[in-house]
């Protein structure tokens, strides 16, 4: 059986000005056949808000600020944290962006590992039941409670 992906609400910055263009990818795999951001694949997450992103993730931010016609370009990569948090691995500013950031991501996605599982710990004597058992559901388990 499949361990189902754990996700997380992570808060995705606004990268420049939410009046010119901006996005945010959870990046799965890199192109390197291919040119600027159409080499990074996977799926797109809105900016600005908490999103649910799968734990471990690698994060892509794009954003654009100042005049249309010669926008400032700036974009993150970050690596998605079990606390909610980013990590943030990389940055680049101009037109070279996604070359710059290319090989950064590459290194990132191929050290990328499961998180460490936890077998037992007194911390999660803290959760109530119902916590413990919606947990277990959503991970495909069958639970029923004992006499």
């Amino acid at each position: 059986m499949d361990t189902p992906q754990i996700m997380i609400g992570v808060d995705v910055p606004l990268l420049g000005d939410e009046r010119r263009k901006n996005w945010a990818k959870v990046v799965d795999f890199v192109d390197p056949s291919k040119q600027g951001g159409w080499a990074f694949e996977g799926d797109f997450v809105a900016t600005g808000g908490i999103q649910d992103v799968p734990l471990g993730s690698v994060l892509l931010i794009y954003g654009e600020k100042g005049r249309a016609d010669n926008p400032q370009i700036e974009a993150h990569v970050y690596q998605t944290n079990g606390d909610g948090t980013l990590s943030l691995h990389a940055t680049a500013k101009g037109k070279a962006w996604a070359r710059t950031l290319r090989d950064r991501v590459i290194e990132i996605l191929d050290h990328k590992s499961e998180p460490e599982a936890i077998v037992w710990g007194p911390e999660l004597e803290r959760y109530m039941d119902e916590a413990l058992a919606e947990e277990l559901i959503r991970r495909g388990w069958t639970v029923q409670r004992g006499s």
